[in-house]
């Protein structure tokens, strides 16, 4: 397929004053983490915001508005107006030097070849176009440094005038994943909407970033683990032996929109699945009703189950199945980050169960995933970083046929994303990280959102397991 973006013009935003983040030398460079290397091969975290309406501003404004803010914000957060680069002594580190902020965030305004209609449909349609998803983004290069950390992009469709009202509008954001994870992406965008709505970045209780990784790169295994990742994904810096985007043809991607009151249910069933497995078959009184697991956790086993049931059909009921999902570290580490800390300091962890119980475990798998999640998080997150000299070896270790894997959170409100025109239609992944996934977000008024990237073949089943494990809830 050809491209049906078309570039309009390019800018740069710089941040609107003289910052000076916390940098590690001279050179004002803020060296990598661990954790950031772990991410050092991986595209980009992009994200993807469909706006629509007719209280949308003309198009000068709306651009004005976003550039604005965008330079108030970067004043606070100015190493996403840098790069991921090479230092003179040969680390990996943020630039947050004069000469690589003066070069700003490359700010692309672009036109897609359709109408006001057609770019509501890419945002209403069942099925993704994956396609032109990607192309509403700029592309950036990962496979050698330096790469920019930030990168953003705004579409309108073809049919805008200038002059008049703009009845849709895509913004794009592209984060390169060695900055920070998603929680700091998250934290960047709501300052950069809260900006553009009232001129100021610093929302009630906004806690300014931080991006000290001393606690991190103090652990005991933090410069031998480095060390054997850069061997691994960059052992010819500034090359990046960096991982290939998965085919867009290949893939299949549907969004699922899961109600509060859906989720409540949810909760409920499992807890009683819990309750009658502890106590046998017979119905448990309310008083032995188990506790509830958390949003995530239902969302979890309500994903992993399904995505077992069409992945692993004819796979041996003793075999082992996995559910990967990123968690949080920063008020686990010892001592524990700040809740504003800008980086990676996330932990893969692994919830496992057996492909039986998942896929022929009738009401029980539920229940049965759920409490693989909660021992996952109890198990590999009391000492985050104790193994982390493993996490590679494990993760190669995992079939691939046999987990399913999730990305973001619904603590994340997507869509409190509010330029000043209203919370978007629609909030979606612009392109993947692997070639099956499923990502989660906050949705308004307590629902979660699940976007949901398999194969094309496996789609349909998992669909049909997905919807009939919701019959009954509401």
């Amino acid at each position: 397929m050809g491209s049906r973006v078309r570039v309009l013009s390019v800018t740069h935003v710089r941040p609107s004053e003289t910052s000076n983040p916390l940098t590690d030398n001279d050179d004002h460079a803020i060296k990598v983490s661990l954790l950031d290397t772990m991410f050092l091969p991986y595209q980009p975290m992009q994200r993807l915001f469909f706006y629509e309406g007719d209280d949308l501003p003309p198009v000068p404004a709306l651009l004005g508005t976003l550039q604005s803010s965008l330079a108030a914000t970067l004043a606070i957060f100015t190493p996403l107006a840098g790069n991921l680069a090479v230092s003179k002594s040969g680390d990996v580190v943020i630039d947050c030097s004069p000469g690589a902020i003066s070069q700003g965030v490359r700010f692309v305004e672009a036109e897609y070849a359709g109408s006001t209609d057609d770019m509501r449909r890419l945002a209403s349609d069942a099925e993704h176009d994956a396609e032109a998803y990607a192309q509403l983004v700029p592309t950036v290069v990962v496979s050698a440094l330096p790469v920019p950390a930030l990168v953003v992009q705004v579409t309108r469709p073809a049919d805008t005038d200038d002059g008049g009202g703009i009845g849709a509008v895509v913004v794009g954001v592209s984060m390169c994943h060695g900055v920070g994870d998603g929680q700091a992406l998250w934290e960047f965008i709501r300052a950069w909407a809260a900006a553009a709505r009232g001129g100021s970045p610093a929302l009630p209780a906004f806690l300014p970033p931080v991006f000290d990784r001393a606690v991190i790169n103090r652990h005991p295994k933090a410069e031998a683990v480095s060390r054997m990742l850069l061997r691994i994904f960059a052992p010819e810096l500034p090359m990046v032996n960096a991982f290939p985007k998965p085919d867009t043809t290949l893939q299949g991607r549907r969004t699922y929109l899961l109600s509060a009151r859906l989720i409540r249910s949810l909760k409920q069933r499992i807890s009683l699945q819990t309750s009658n497995h502890a106590d046998g078959d017979g119905a448990p009184d309310a008083a032995a009703v188990a506790k509830p697991p958390t949003t995530y956790a239902a969302v979890a086993s309500l994903v992993w189950t399904s995505g077992v049931r069409a992945k692993n059909a004819l796979s041996r009921a003793a075999a082992d199945a996995y559910l990967l999902f990123g968690a949080d570290c920063r008020a686990r580490l010892r001592p524990p980050m700040p809740a504003a800390f800008f980086g990676n300091c996330v932990k893969m962890c692994y919830a496992r169960a057996t492909v039986g119980e998942l896929r022929d475990g009738g009401v029980g798998a539920l229940a049965r995933a759920a409490s693989a999640v909660r021992e996952a998080v109890r198990e590999q997150l009391e000492d985050p970083l104790g193994d982390v000299d493993r996490w590679l070896e494990r993760y190669q270790a995992v079939p691939q046929d046999r987990f399913v894997q999730i990305v973001s959170s619904n603590r994340f409100a997507a869509y409190e994303t509010d330029f000043g025109w209203g919370k978007p239609s629609r909030v979606e992944l612009a392109a993947v990280l692997d070639r099956e996934l499923v990502a989660v977000v906050g949705a308004p008024d307590g629902a979660v959102q699940v976007s949901v990237v398999l194969d094309r073949g496996r789609m349909e089943d998992f669909e049909a397991n997905f919807l009939s494990q919701l019959d009954g809830l509401e």
